[in-house]
């Protein structure tokens, strides 16, 4: 794989990451009660905790996008002139 085909492919890898993560931002902002209200019947949380817990991993998420996506791009940009 060349330099530019995989400058490329990290772009596409973060930018299909963000629609993911946008996706279940809005699935969550939008549809959030009866999502919360499915899993309370399997765990004990209540709905403060559960929605620290999407905020922490939607957090995760980004920067993991961020690390392994973003940062090599840059890295490569700056390599590569």
């Amino acid at each position: 794989m060349s330099i530019p085909q995989l400058e490329s492919f990290l772009l596409w890898c973060a930018a299909i990451n963000y629609g993911v993560l946008l996706l279940f931002f809005g699935v969550w902002t939008l549809g959030g009660d009866a999502i919360y209200r499915l899993h309370a019947r399997w765990f004990t949380l209540d709905r403060a905790r559960c929605d620290f817990a999407v905020y922490l991993l939607l957090g995760i998420y980004k920067l993991g996008i961020w690390l392994f996506c973003l940062v090599p791009w840059l890295a490569l940009q700056l390599m590569h002139g």
